[in-house]
């Protein structure tokens, strides 16, 4: 059959005497074939499609619930680190500002007790100058651990980010509490006579407080930055379907951070999962027409022969069964030598093609014939047809004509040509399917991945804890184990036992 079917129109009226007839081509749909059979990857009506995986969209979470998770977390974080960061600042600049009259501005107080109390002589502008900067190394390390935008959303409480927070917090608080409690005193020590609170005080006050928020500072460091760092688990990361894996050392983390930090090295070394290799692609001269349909006699033939007719089928299958493992070994290989042949096609059309193409120097001489500048984007478009034979038969034996378009193609041979790149260096992005940030579908701001775990996510990893990370189909295993403690013992061994003689036999020649 061929894509077009052909109809006949016998018509009533003659021309001299002969019959018209017209002929149409009426063309049918692009999916035509010579039976009706769909050919599919799977084994049962339960299972899902390989080829359907493109159309499973996933959903996209811009919802203001969704908003409020990502950004609440943040927000109270930044207000609660600028509040305790300009608090020093504020018990500085307040008795200044006269918000404390009661301690100051008392009329038991002379002008000159108030000019004293308030003065600041030559160390207490030292004490504001140390107050400076360490204000500003605070700032500087707030910035760098604290104003960081977040990798990923947790499910659970982050527990040292929250202890460390609520640390801010009580510090926060407490030392406002005895600065107010402080200054309200004063008021009652001038009317009794003993010494009042003077502005060198509060200055040494809030630098105190300074010195307490860098020390909060250093152990939120140690908590979130470093203690992780030294490697005591080994996990391995398994990826389901097509079973590709890889291990890592891991330090002491969360159930939940353990999970971030593995989708990070998922997204940047795994190779591109390519749904349509599940089933290898078989050349046309390999196929085989075989059926698992039941045929039935409906002419009447006798029992034994269709009895025959059945153990004949049953045998084939059976044997079929037992030269599966054979048939998969020459598939496997055929496959790899076809792709081999591509490649091998696709790399030589390549360099011919960038053979065609030359930079124009400004300061070599000018060639006789007239030629016409290209810019980037043109000579791809003139070299790009020389090969794009050979690079659409690569594409489409390995699988990957969905990712790779006209456009993004010549988009990325354009770039090449604009900055000197060798043929080999134009095929990297086909010949090699790693990381799989690579693949432009991959490129999505937000990720939604469901983690399955039978310990509570916040909890510390531990020797023989495993979970699942899945998204649409696929899912990926992670499994951990404890690295393994070394007693290294020192062994001396005597110099004069490394002296050697020489054997000799009869056929022994030297």
């Amino acid at each position: 059959m061929a894509p077009f079917q052909t109809s006949v129109n016998i018509g009533d009226d003659t021309r001299d005497g002969q019959e018209v007839i017209e002929v149409q081509i009426l063309p049918q749909d692009e999916t035509w074939g010579e039976n009706t059979t769909a050919i599919t990857g799977n084994t049962s009506e339960q299972s899902i499609s390989m080829e359907d995986v493109s159309y499973w969209q996933m959903s996209d979470d811009t919802g203001i619930g969704f908003a409020c998770q990502r950004y609440l977390e943040r927000a109270l974080s930044v207000l609660l680190s600028a509040v305790a960061f300009v608090s020093p600042l504020v018990m500085a600049v307040l008795p200044k500002l006269g918000f404390f009259p009661s301690a100051f501005d008392n009329l038991d107080l002379t002008q000159n007790d108030r000019l004293q109390l308030l003065a600041c002589n030559a160390e207490c502008k030292g004490m504001l100058v140390s107050l400076a900067a360490r204000m500003l190394l605070l700032a500087i390390g707030l910035w760098a651990v604290f104003m960081r935008k977040p990798v990923a959303i947790m499910p659970r409480i982050f527990f040292f980010r929250a202890s460390v927070l609520l640390l801010v917090l009580i510090t926060t608080f407490a030392y406002w509490l005895f600065y107010i409690v402080q200054v309200t005193e004063g008021t009652k020590a001038i009317v009794s006579g003993s010494e009042a609170v003077d502005y060198k005080t509060l200055v040494s006050y809030a630098t105190n407080f300074t010195d307490t928020l860098l020390f909060v500072h250093y152990v939120a460091v140690i908590l979130l930055e470093i203690r992780h760092l030294q490697p005591i688990y080994y996990i391995k990361v398994i990826r389901s379907p097509d079973g590709e894996s890889h291990s890592y050392s891991i330090g002491q983390l969360s159930i939940q951070r353990t999970a971030v930090w593995v989708l990070q090295r998922y997204y940047t070394e795994f190779s591109v999962y390519n749904p349509y290799l599940e089933r290898l692609p078989v050349s046309k001269s390999q196929r085989k027409a075989l059926s698992s349909f039941k045929y039935y006699d409906v002419d009447g033939a006798n029992p034994s022969q269709q009895q025959s007719q059945s153990r004949a089928v049953l045998a084939a299958h059976a044997r079929r069964r037992d030269s599966s493992h054979n048939e998969r070994f020459y598939e496997e290989h055929e496959y790899d030598r076809r792709v081999k042949k591509r490649r091998a096609r696709l790399v030589t059309a390549a360099e011919e093609a960038f053979t065609h193409i030359k930079r124009l120097q400004n300061d070599q001489p000018q060639p006789q014939a007239p030629v016409i500048p290209l810019d980037p984007q043109e000579a791809a478009q003139a070299i790009f047809p020389s090969m794009a034979r050979a690079l659409q038969k690569y594409l489409r034996v390995t699988r990957q004509q969905p990712r790779h378009t006209i456009e993004s193609i010549l988009k990325h041979l354009a770039h090449c040509l604009k900055n000197d790149m060798s043929p080999r260096a134009f095929l990297e992005p086909y010949l090699v399917e790693a990381p799989v940030l690579q693949n432009d579908k991959e490129r999505r701001t937000n990720h939604n991945w469901a983690l399955i775990c039978d310990e509570l996510l916040s909890r510390p990893i531990m020797d023989g804890c495993t979970f699942q990370l899945i998204q649409n189909d696929v899912s990926l295993t992670v499994s951990i184990n404890k690295i393994p403690h070394f007693t290294i013992s020192e062994e001396v061994i005597d110099p004069k036992s490394n002296k050697f003689v020489l054997k000799l036999n009869s056929e022994t020649s030297v």
